[in-house]
């Protein structure tokens, strides 16, 4: 559990400061509209900055091929540039006909991949200027949107995986998709650019009920689970919905705020945070929760320094109970105490599980969430081959792994077959590790990342498991994370072992968390050289596997130790 943070005395609102650009930028968009429309459709591999920022709210990052720049500078050649364009969709769910849809623009439009992310989305990689408004119309046909998925705005809306075919999953799965639906911008601004409805004189002057006229001060991350399913990782979102039921009754929810784990190397002002849990709200209160949180952030997020903008300062900055005071005072939420509930746990959603309607899921591993074809193993062809014959519908887990859903009992040894032919490992082909490992794209599309983090995923999980090996540990539940830079999108500073980018080369490492991610991490070293990593760590290891309580997990035992105790096993 995450611990309620300590009664702290109102704080003054900070002072007024200038506005960030971006600030002015959406002001002046005409909600969301700037001159997107002009320049897909002009000349160029690019857009403007404007362009750039305006795009995040429709979806799509403009990106370049890190791998070519510098050679390409040196010929007097312009970047690679490209777009990634990300799917919205809640609870990371899909049926099969748009998974096939999915995988055929992978082909027609981007780089012969699918990439699932730590949020249950989906990405496109690859995609040139001239085809972003034709994959997203595509996207659109299959009922699906990449609308909001990235910008200052709610974006993918996460909710545990588990497809138990029971009255409290389906629930979870309505909250989701009601959640998604509400919280949408109202501007139809995306639908004019990428859709081609018309667009009117007026429409620069919606009204925007949640969002106002320059939305939210940073993204906004929703995540919601319950306390035997928190794959999600709960306390790394902005807000969090923990559903308690008795029996199959939806009582209400624990809600968390306050979490997000970007931050910026060298500036001590940034850091990660673990959500703080606010109170309890009633099960007919979870769109009225929502709203208000969210309005608390836009109305008090810092909008001069977006590198602090997110809810987690606010409730540093004012102190938890001046913000459930102004949730209950100024925004009229029926916020009471929160409800005691059990441990918070994280379940293995991989291999073969009853359903509980008579049909079976599969979870599938997908190393780095990436479904591709290589000249060893054919992924994604495996995938589409088994979606078009058996029709199972895939959910996207926050672990980038995949679950292969309503499976006849009759079909299981065939879908087996076909994945073995094709070269795919299987859960039980791979450790524990190796079933947890996440890392982020990073290099070569990312812009912000500082160094490597899904290509060097399989070696580093090797090398990894050479260690765990030697100190009888390789069946031990351990959760290594890889982010190329200190945002934390693969969620590095909760878990076990937290491996984030910090210049070419060399990381930091973080330890202490704990596997159900209910606790941070904390730095145990600034900056390893990667060939270092293991031999770093294997004397901490090592006295885990001599001295652990029994049970103990490696972020508990790091945890307890404190990193002091820890630097002096290092010697």
């Amino acid at each position: 559990m995450a611990p309620q943070d300590a009664a702290t005395p109102p704080v003054p609102a900070p002072a007024a400061r200038a506005l960030s650009g971006v600030e002015a930028l959406k002001q002046s968009s005409r909600r969301l509209r700037g001159d997107l429309a002009a320049e897909l459709a002009g000349p160029g591999a690019q857009v403007s900055e404007d362009g750039y920022n305006l795009l995040k709210f429709h979806g799509s990052y403009e990106q370049y091929d890190r791998d070519t720049a510098t050679e390409r500078k040196q010929r007097g050649e312009e970047k690679e540039y490209n777009f990634m364009l990300r799917v919205r969709m809640p609870g990371g769910i899909l049926t099969a006909a748009q998974y096939l849809a999915l995988d055929e623009l992978a082909d027609r439009y981007g780089n012969a991949s699918l990439r699932i992310t730590t949020r249950q989305g989906v990405q496109f990689h690859g995609v040139i200027k001239g085809n972003l408004k034709a994959t997203a119309a595509a996207i659109n046909a299959a009922l699906l949107t990449t609308q909001a998925a990235c910008g200052d705005v709610v974006r993918n809306v996460m909710s545990t995986p588990r497809p138990l075919r029971d009255a409290r999953h389906a629930r979870l799965v309505a909250d989701a998709k009601l959640l998604s639906a509400r919280l949408l911008p109202a501007s139809r601004a995306y639908h004019q650019i990428f859709l081609d409805e018309p667009d009117t004189a007026a429409s620069g002057e919606e009204f925007e009920p949640l969002y106002g006229s320059t939305y939210l001060p940073r993204k906004f991350k929703i995540a919601i689970a319950t306390p035997d399913d928190n794959t999600v990782d709960v306390f790394a979102n902005d807000l969090g919905f923990i559903a308690l039921f008795e029996g199959d009754t939806l009582l209400g929810y624990n809600l968390t705020a306050g979490g997000g784990f970007g931050m910026t190397h060298n500036r001590k002002d940034t850091y990660p945070r673990a959500a703080s849990i606010l109170g309890f709200v009633a099960a007919d209160q979870l769109l009225p929760a929502a709203e208000a949180v969210i309005s608390l952030q836009r109305d008090n997020g810092d909008r001069s320094d977006r590198k602090r903008a997110r809810l987690k300062y606010v409730l540093d900055d004012r102190g938890l109970d001046w913000v459930k005071a102004e949730l209950i005072g100024t925004y009229h939420l029926n916020l009471q105490d929160a409800r005691p509930m059990p441990p918070i746990a994280v379940p293995d959603l991989l291999g073969w599980h009853d359903q509980g309607d008579g049909q079976l899921w599969l979870g599938v591993p997908l190393p780095s969430g990436r479904i591709v074809d290589t000249a060893t193993v054919r992924l994604r062809t495996a995938l589409r081959e088994i979606v078009q014959r058996f029709g199972p519908d895939p959910v996207m887990t926050p672990q980038q792994d995949v679950l292969l859903t309503n499976i006849a009992p009759a079909h299981r040894g065939a879908i087996e077959q076909i994945l073995r032919g094709h070269g795919v490992a299987l859960s039980e082909d791979l450790t524990p590790l190796a079933r947890w490992a996440l890392a982020c794209p990073a290099l070569p599309t990312c812009g912000l990342a500082l160094t490597e983090a899904e290509r060097v995923r399989a070696p580093l999980v090797e090398i990894f498991e050479g260690l765990l090996r030697r100190h009888g540990l390789i069946e031990e539940r351990i959760s290594l994370r890889i982010t190329g830079c200190p945002n934390g999108c693969a969620r590095t500073y909760a878990g076990d072992i937290g491996i984030v980018g910090r210049v070419p080369g060399a990381y930091a490492i973080y330890v202490g968390g704990d596997f159900a991610g209910t606790r941070l991490s904390f730095k145990l070293y600034e900056r390893v050289k990667e060939e270092r990593l293991v031999a770093t760590l294997e004397p901490i290891v090592a006295r885990f596997a001599r001295d652990r309580a029994p049970g103990e997990g490696f972020g508990d035992f790091c945890h307890r130790h404190g990193a002091a105790a820890l630097l002096a096993m290092v010697g």
